[in-house]
């Protein structure tokens, strides 16, 4: 079971890596709110589709729909909004590096608001390990001078702990679902909640129509980093932790790099390699993959570092 929430972890990674690459070309011609009303009607028609097709039917029970409805709040409809704002201010890459502080809100906020998920000193070695990753991928960004505004870094960093806040209350309020309602529904109330603001604030009918790069990197959004994205997220809050869910924005920078590499041709540096490897060990020894090494890591360190005489 370990081993699959590393593949699941790494499948989400993977959907939601290139989506804040799609949100920078998409907001360059399409305003924030109207692209996030995009992006989650895009994921939520997708998602019903699957469901209709599967023949199972939205929940209907009150209670649920509150649930989900803060959830759509708090992890479609809000962070979403102060990523696409933000995102005109600062640089794709520095927003998913930003997005990588998820994980320290979140082990924060488990400790005081869920009862089974304490802070250990294996979830801290990880975050610090994660953490150290995140600061190698950084470095090369902030030494070719990356171009950001302070509330575009407020606006991402307030997505990022929204994104904690979410990960808690749906490991706490929506597991055991069936597959897919759970999604379905939050992105549908998603697309309720952005609506009306949308046809009020951004007028989107008096915007010149978007090219063919912004068109598809919003239903790339929809599509990938939504619909698809989101089945495999309510997979893994079924047998992971919060902590560990929160995981998944130290490996989305990765995947970042990735696509530079492949797509744009740039070169890999130590910087990168290195900070890759710290990333990794960071959600294994979180996902408790390491727990039978680490006393013996300990001991060994524990030994080295003793000399007769010392205090």
């Amino acid at each position: 079971m370990k081993w699959k929430n590393v593949l699941l972890l790494v499948m989400l990674a993977a959907m939601w890596g290139p989506s804040f690459l799609f949100i920078k070309v998409a907001v360059e011609e399409i305003p924030p709110l109207t692209l996030v009303l995009g992006r989650v009607s895009i994921g939520a028609i997708f998602l019903l589709i699957v469901l209709l097709s599967q023949r199972r039917r939205l929940p209907r029970d009150r209670r649920l729909w509150k649930s989900l409805a803060v959830m759509a709040m708090l992890h479609n409809t809000l962070p979403w909004v102060l990523l696409s704002w933000g995102e005109q201010y600062i640089d794709s890459s520095l927003a998913s590096i930003l997005n990588g502080t998820t994980p320290i809100f979140t082990i924060v906020l488990a400790h005081f608001m869920v009862e089974d998920d304490r802070i250990t000193s294996s979830k801290l070695l990880g975050v610090v390990l994660g953490f150290a990753g995140l600061f190698l991928l950084i470095v090369p960004s902030l030494t070719d001078g990356v171009q950001a505004t302070t509330w575009g870094l407020v606006a991402v960093a307030v997505a990022a702990a929204l994104y904690g806040v979410a990960i808690i209350y749906s490991r706490e309020h929506l597991r055991g679902l069936p597959p897919l309602v759970a999604p379905a529904t939050q992105l549908s109330l998603a697309t309720l909640f952005m609506l009306p603001v949308t046809l009020l604030v951004d007028r989107p009918w008096t915007m010149e129509s978007p090219s063919a790069a912004a068109l598809g990197s919003l239903v790339a959004l929809g599509i990938l980093g939504t619909g698809l994205a989101f089945i495999v997220y309510y997979r893994l809050i079924e047998t992971a932790d919060s902590t560990y869910v929160s995981m998944v924005t130290y490996i989305i920078p990765v995947f970042g790099v990735i696509l530079g590499v492949l797509v744009l041709d740039e070169q890999l540096t130590w910087h990168t390699l290195a900070g890759f490897a710290l990333i990794l060990f960071g959600v294994m020894v979180v996902n408790g993959l390491l727990d039978n090494h680490l006393p013996v890591l300990r001991r060994r360190a524990m030994r080295d570092d003793y000399s007769p005489g010392s205090d």
